[in-house]
């Protein structure tokens, strides 16, 4: 009997050690898209660091507030991303250098907010701590991982203490936005119990942000596909992160019988162009309608599918039946082809 049951958590062990995944895959880089990343690298090779302590352009239009300070600091992030691809494809100590001086501002200067749409950019200085945490400076990779940290444990104590089920900021994109940060926290630091608590808080959202069909509060919210993107992009990042412990949160199912495939499902006849929608005609939030009216892009007219091309590369790394509506889109992004 011992030995059955040793040999089934064998087993067992084996089958998720299988389907786990590491933070980038062990694929080689292509040439083509490491010239991409090298010339935008090399481009930028003199640039020093925009890190500030505070990042703000939630609720804001541009030339309001800090929008312009915090767009011109966020430059610091594409660049951030690709030398941390660039050094996982060539381990070139220039590239960490430069890596390791901009990881050391950011960790050193900024201090959570919490406000997730303020944050969710911040996706990439988590991916930077997981590629090269190994190598970084040590005095870098301490303050970056205390970083990291405040985010996880930050976030879901949030989740946990202050979520409001009558406020739509903890059951719209903006809980997504926080559970991507916390689960890629989580998954960066190897932490176990805050995986867990990740996990939970992302069953909870699927609950009470998609019906069984795959249509989302943001969307009866704001009459907008931009919004289900925005809503869906975080939660597939978040699943792409639990793929690398080896789960599939992609068909994960709430109590409602609401899975994140379903989301994906019901945003694909427009994706695909078989249906088209004109956005934000019966909106419920008065800022979608002040931008308008200041022009902002994308805030009136006929949603494009193109914005989707990155949701279906990166849900078609969780499925590969998305892969032809990706293709059909746009190429795939050069960070995603990449890394995984």
């Amino acid at each position: 009997m011992f030995k059955s049951v040793f040999l089934f958590l064998s087993t067992l062990l084996v089958l998720q050690h299988a389907i786990a995944s590491p933070w980038c895959s062990g694929i080689a880089v292509s040439e083509k898209t490491r010239a991409i990343l090298q010339r935008d690298a090399d481009k930028r090779s003199a640039d020093q660091p925009r890190a500030i302590a505070l990042v703000h352009t939630e609720g804001t239009l541009p030339h309001q507030g800090l929008w312009d300070q915090s767009v011109a600091a966020k430059q610091d992030l594409p660049l951030i991303r690709n030398l941390a691809l660039i050094w996982r494809s060539n381990r070139d100590k220039s590239t960490l250098d430069h890596l390791a001086t901009l990881l050391d501002a950011w960790s050193t200067i900024y201090q959570p907010s919490y406000n997730p749409i303020d944050e969710t950019d911040f996706d990439i200085l988590i991916d930077a701590y997981a590629i090269t945490q190994a190598v970084l400076p040590a005095s870098t990779r301490t303050k970056l991982a205390s970083l990291v940290r405040a985010w996880g444990e930050g976030y879901l104590d949030q989740m946990q203490r202050m979520a409001n089920p009558n406020r739509a900021t903890w059951k719209n994109n903006w809980q997504s936005h926080r559970i991507k940060l916390a689960t890629l926290a989580a998954a960066a630091l190897d932490d176990a119990s805050l995986f867990d608590k990740a996990r939970n808080q992302f069953r909870k959202q699927l609950n009470q942000n998609l019906s069984k069909s795959g249509l989302s509060f943001d969307f009866q919210e704001r009459d907008a596909l931009h919004y289900v993107v925005y809503d869906l992009e975080p939660l597939v990042r978040a699943a792409i992160a639990a793929k690398t412990r080896g789960e599939d949160w992609l068909n994960l199912t709430a109590d409602n019988g609401a899975t994140l495939a379903a989301g994906l499902d019901w945003l694909l006849p427009y994706a695909q162009g078989k249906e088209a929608h004109e956005e934000y005609m019966h909106s419920k939030v008065k800022f979608d309608y002040q931008r308008q009216a200041a022009g902002v892009k994308g805030f009136s007219g006929q949603w494009d599918p193109k914005s989707s091309a990155q949701l279906y590369w990166m849900a078609s790394l969780l499925d590969t039946r998305y892969l032809s509506t990706a293709q059909a889109i746009a190429s795939k992004m050069p960070w995603l082809d990449a890394c995984w």
